[in-house]
């Protein structure tokens, strides 16, 4: 029975409302936000993050420093670990970390589909940030689903179903950031993408809504046996009759894409969007991404 280890997370993993995590602010009101900042943000005032917990914009942090794994499950509303087979602590961590320990999950074909930790943000917000560690082993196959933000109204503490369905407008929205291989395009485990549910997702082939893929102009290979810092920005609509949602990737501090209403969709291909200006034809945007979203507002 070939296992493949999926990947090794460092929580410092925090949803915060205003900013979060180790890189950068959001722009502040009236500024520019076709340009999103880069580089050092809260954490910096933070030392080792210690009581970066506690300031008030963080919604969630974990570090996987404290109790066992019956301990976790106390502190997340939903926990999928099959057989006690998939979830584990190791001393694997970040060069430079001052933390001692990350959970490792591992996905063993035939036998378990990996593990997932859920949990409800403690308030409504419009605009959340997310930061997390990860590293894919050398050995990685590729992954289906990942890190994923959202809301669901009402709200539940698991995660919902709904694949192959698109959302209503008023019910859910799903964003998840993913590494995808695009039919091979890319080695194991492949590209960061985003792997979207909303009220104006695209068909595909058979008439269902499989989630549609959104990468940016500049395809982010993901390194094997190496730690990566990801943050990923989900901002929804301002109104209800208002497309004006956005999403973002930074990579090790660095902006990668970010996808806003000025990036119109071309056609859904099943793989992806394309980039289209005024006239309908492709064009090359350094830092934009692939599509105007229209996101429903909690």
């Amino acid at each position: 029975m070939k296992t493949n280890r999926i990947l090794r997370l460092l929580a410092t993993a925090f949803l915060a409302c205003t900013i979060l995590g180790l890189l950068h602010p959001p722009p502040c009101g009236g500024a520019d936000q076709a340009t999103l900042p880069q580089g050092p943000g809260l954490s910096a005032k933070y030392p080792n993050d210690a009581g970066l917990a506690r300031d008030p914009a963080v919604l969630l942090a974990e570090d996987f420093e404290n109790g066992s794994l019956t301990d976790l499950k106390q502190r997340w509303s939903d926990v999928s670990n099959k057989d006690g087979k998939v979830l584990s602590f190791g001393d694997d961590v970040p060069p430079g970390s001052h933390g001692q320990r990350s959970i490792q999950m591992t996905s063993t074909l035939g036998q378990n589909t990996g593990g997932h930790l859920y949990t409800r943000l403690p308030r409504a917000v419009d605009k959340v940030f997310a930061r997390f560690y990860v590293k894919f082993p050398e050995d990685s196959g590729y992954v289906h689903h990942f890190v994923h933000l959202g809301g669901y109204n009402p709200s539940t503490a698991y995660a919902q179903g709904g694949a192959g369905e698109r959302p209503r407008g008023d019910d859910r929205i799903t964003v998840g950031i993913e590494p995808h291989g695009h039919y091979v395009q890319f080695p194991a485990p492949g590209a960061w993408t985003f792997y979207n549910y909303w009220h104006e997702m695209k068909v595909s082939a058979g008439n269902k809504y499989w989630g549609n893929a959104l990468q940016g102009t500049r395809p982010a290979v993901i390194p094997r046996n190496g730690w990566q810092c990801v943050e990923v920005m989900l901002q929804l609509n301002s109104a209800p009759d208002k497309a004006d949602g956005e999403l973002a990737l930074w990579l090790d501090g660095r902006l990668e894409s970010h996808f806003t209403k000025a990036a119109k969709r071309s056609r859904w291909t099943g793989m992806g969007f394309q980039v289209v200006d005024e006239r309908g034809e492709p064009q090359v945007a350094a830092e934009a991404g692939l599509g105007a979203f229209s996101f429903l507002r909690f």
